[in-house]
């Protein structure tokens, strides 16, 4: 069992103060801070093995590439996809995301066609498949949630109705980064495969929060971003199955994921080189796969406990403040660690703001989530959200310095 008190030292940034206070960072679903064997491990990196990848024959270009790919086998392991060859390097969920949009969809979609969402959604997995509809005549359609505050989840009743001959891809978030709800992804994907249709999840919450198995999952692709599990920043990864990837066209075209080019054809390597065209983002690759290691280190069932105990303790004292609406599952057990919430007589933004003058860092808005929110009669709400190195006494000053706004806004 960790000493997550003594996992604080791991993490320099959180040696400051912030407006005289010590920092109090409640901000983990939007980026999570880095320890210091990743910030290490992308130094060393650049001080040692510093060279582009793959076309090199020196030293230093073979030491990178063997580095580059070791993280790509790295991560396969952390997700324990079946070959690395199915895992590709890209910026983060956003990214991973408009790849199999674009080239899955380009390809095997047409007008007639039906793509499932949640209304749930970040807008990363609802933009790209907007974009996509509109180029190729596809339709959208949504699988609602349930409660006022969004606490009953998905309305799984509903799905066999949804899941129609017409829709041909289900995309759909691990853990919502808004109401922190942890969906059933196995029942969603063995539901969706029953009919032949291909899933998407975005795992941009889940990655560095619990175990992910992409083969018990059984899901065809899944997202993630590096910043959001203690990697840096500009790097993630797509998960996708093998057939599916070496069926799918290039996302991008340029060197490095070519067989062979001539003046007026281009033929393409498979995958994973197939859709890293130019220069990969290697050394932030190679400190992906030191937050992997970090991560398992640690255990990941255990910072699963660790952040859903946070959440708990945070949504029963949370609830204890006047006026308060708290948002997403009231069951500990459905709900990741985070707590979203707002009041009626004072503003997110404002509720943020006072936050950071004791230290303490919130995010407030609508969290790229505007649909949901609107479904939800609300513009925004303030978002307190947690991983390894937070602790009990944080959640404290976090409600002491609620319950002082509050008085300062309705008295």
């Amino acid at each position: 069992m960790p000493n997550w008190n003594d996992i604080r030292r791991d993490f320099p940034i959180l040696h400051q103060q912030v407006n005289g206070k010590p920092l109090v960072y409640l901000d983990n679903a939007a980026t999570a801070q880095k320890p210091r064997v990743v910030i290490d491990t992308l130094s060393r990196f650049y001080e040692r093995d510093n060279a582009n990848v793959h076309r090199g024959l020196h030293a230093l270009s073979n030491r990178a590439t063997d580095a580059f790919e070791g993280a790509r086998t790295r991560v396969a392991k952390f997700i324990n996809a079946a070959d690395s060859a199915e895992v590709i390097f890209t910026r983060g969920t956003t990214e991973s995301i408009n790849l199999v949009a674009a080239s899955w969809g380009e390809a095997n979609l047409k007008k007639g066609d039906v793509i499932l969402l949640t209304e749930m959604e970040h807008h990363s997995n609802l933009v790209p498949w907007q974009l996509i509809a509109a180029r190729t005549g596809a339709t959208l359609r949504y699988v609602p949630v349930l409660g006022a505050n969004a606490e009953g989840g998905l309305d799984l009743a509903v799905l066999d109705s949804l899941l129609s001959p017409e829709v041909k891809i289900f995309a759909f978030t691990h853990i919502s980064n808004s109401l922190g709800t942890i969906n059933p992804v196995v029942e969603l994907c063995a539901r969706a495969r029953a009919r032949g249709i291909v899933t998407v999840i975005d795992g941009a919450q889940s990655i560095g929060h619990m175990p992910v198995d992409v083969r018990a999952i059984d899901c065809d692709f899944f997202a993630f971003s590096g910043h959001k599990m203690a990697g840096v920043t500009g790097i993630g990864a797509l998960y996708g199955r093998r057939a599916l990837l070496d069926a799918m066209p290039p996302y991008q075209g340029g060197g490095g994921m070519i067989s062979n080019v001539d003046f007026f054809t281009s033929r393409w390597k498979p995958s994973p080189e197939r859709f890293e065209a130019g220069t990969p983002n290697f050394a932030d690759a190679v400190a992906l796969g030191a937050a992997c290691d970090y991560l398992d280190g640690l255990g990941r069932e255990q910072i699963a406990k660790h952040d859903a105990e946070l959440a708990a303790l945070a949504y029963q004292k949370l609830a204890t403040l006047p006026g308060i609406r708290l948002l997403g599952p009231t069951d500990p057990a459905l709900r990741s660690g985070l707590v979203s919430f707002a009041f009626p007589d004072v503003h997110a933004h404002d509720v943020v703001t006072f936050a950071d003058e004791d230290g303490i860092a919130l995010r407030g808005g609508h969290h790229c989530n505007q649909p949901m929110m609107r479904k939800l009669g609300l513009t925004g709400t303030t978002r307190a959200s947690f991983y390894v190195y937070n602790t009990p006494e944080e959640i404290d000053l976090l409600v002491a310095n609620l319950a002082k706004t509050l008085k300062f806004f309705t008295g």
